[in-house]
């Protein structure tokens, strides 16, 4: 086996799903960076950095997908909150019919 390769292989696989894991994540409920972060290792066993979170987030706000706001918080500094677009919503309905198509495929294969 060529562990190189395979290491390679899923950090692609992550970076390549990580928008689609962020939108199924705030689907539901609006959440702070540190918060999503959190959630996404809970859910998904993946650690992630916020310098990739971050970066992230402003690439789908970007894109129309997520708002953000801050909320006052009654002790310490306010939390920056994101949440589904309306665009992001219908974005997130597309990508979850796509990778139900692949993932058949990729089952059928397998």
């Amino acid at each position: 086996m060529n562990e190189e390769f395979i290491e390679k292989w899923q950090s692609q696989v992550k970076k390549g799903t990580l928008s689609f894991i962020v939108l199924l994540v705030l689907k539901e409920t609006e959440l702070y960076g540190y918060e999503l972060i959190e959630k996404i290792k809970l859910l998904t066993h993946i650690e992630i950095a916020e310098g990739t979170l971050y970066p992230l987030m402003n690439r789908l706000k970007n894109e129309n997908l997520l708002e953000s706001k801050w909320v006052e918080q009654e002790t310490g500094i306010p939390r920056k909150y994101y949440f589904l677009t309306e665009t992001g919503q219908k974005t997130l309905g597309e990508m979850k019919i796509q990778w139900t198509g692949l993932q058949k495929t990729l089952n059928k294969l397998i």
